[in-house]
């Protein structure tokens, strides 16, 4: 059976969110962050050299990097393409494969260094100097392509939406989408999808 390792508090449950959309039978071991540092704990380096959430095991293959796992998943079990756009159909893969990766590739850095300086009391002017015109350009990008459209790459969800979904909850929990009510939408339309709140009630509660 697949194996998920998870880690409270993170990003690892879209990836559980993933699995219940794909309506997939999984083991779910729970980690939880130290109280104080907010790290993993060092059970995880058994399961991964880096410590670090999510990782699946399936049948002895170890996945870390939630776009690999994303991928690898929609690959073996997404053989209607529900979520995924055949590989046959090279220029939307393709769209869809960029938008897969760049939450985490783009995304990401900017939001953590907000993060990092709203827990030091929005004082880090260094951090904020680069991250608040980083995460005006990208939310401004996802908000710009979201358009009118319910999923990022149009009317259904996609692999792609649980990256960007993660990152736009991110910047919601920060609150900085205050200049972005599409996205606000959007975040809260994922948020009531069944398979969410299944992943919620699994991995949360």
């Amino acid at each position: 059976m697949l194996t998920i390792h998870h880690l409270r508090v993170g990003r690892s449950l879209f990836t559980v969110w993933l699995l219940e959309e794909l309506e997939l039978e999984y083991k779910l071991i729970e980690y939880n962050r130290h109280p104080e540092t907010m790290r993993a704990p060092p059970e995880l380096k058994a399961v991964h050299p880096l410590g670090k959430s999510p990782v699946i095991d399936d049948d002895g293959l170890i996945l870390s990097e939630s776009g690999a796992i994303a991928t690898y998943l929609l690959e073996k079990h997404d053989t209607e393409n529900r979520l995924s756009p055949p590989r046959s159909d090279l220029n939307t893969w393709a769209e869809y494969i960029q938008w897969l990766h760049y939450a985490e590739g783009s995304v990401f850095t900017p939001l953590m260094m907000k993060l990092l300086s709203m827990r030091a009391g929005g004082t880090v002017e260094l951090l904020d100097m680069f991250a608040d015109p980083e995460v005006e350009l990208h939310f401004s990008h996802i908000a710009s392509k979201l358009g009118d459209s319910d999923y990022i790459l149009g009317s259904d969800l996609s692999g792609a939406d649980f990256g960007i979904g993660y990152m736009v909850n991110m910047a919601h929990m920060l609150g900085l989408l205050e200049p972005f009510p599409s996205l606000v939408a959007y975040v809260e339309r994922l948020r009531t999808r069944p398979a969410f709140l299944r992943a919620i009630d699994r991995a949360v509660e």
